[in-house]
């Protein structure tokens, strides 16, 4: 220990290097619980739609039509907006949204949290981890 102040005094370029990547480190891993909390995997979701959940598809009518959750609805991304008026009745029970990539579901599970859905998911890869998962798609 009473060699520390010596060795930040000579070494002032490497300190505040370890204690930037040692800061940023932590800023990743907090980032990384936040998501953890607001994401669901492919097989969590399984279990959520089981007992009720509503899964809402963000991508396009013609991509949702060439196939989607059994039983999600389409809402385009910009209806998210508005969905604490049109979805009021779910607003106490799980509700998952995906989209293609996931790209958008953070924002749009920020969004309903905004509403005051109190459980709101994003599924974790979106279609692309459902799809990797060999999982099936309806194209009702």
């Amino acid at each position: 220990m009473e060699h520390l102040l010596p060795y930040i005094s000579h070494h002032p370029w490497l300190v505040t290097a370890t204690v930037t990547v040692a800061a940023l480190v932590l800023v990743y891993e907090m980032r990384m619980a936040a998501e953890t909390k607001t994401t669901v995997s492919p097989q969590e979701l399984i279990r959520l739609m089981n007992q009720g959940a509503l899964v809402l598809d963000l991508r396009p009518a013609e991509q949702y039509q060439s196939g989607h959750l059994n039983g999600a609805r389409q809402l385009d991304s910009h209806q998210i907006l508005n969905a604490g008026e049109q979805l009021k009745k779910h607003k106490e029970k799980p509700v998952v949204v995906y989209d293609e990539s996931g790209n958008l579901g953070g924002p749009a599970v920020r969004q309903l949290a905004a509403q005051g859905f109190t459980q709101a998911f994003a599924l974790r890869g979106g279609l692309a981890a459902w799809r990797a998962d060999n999982l099936p798609l309806s194209r009702a």
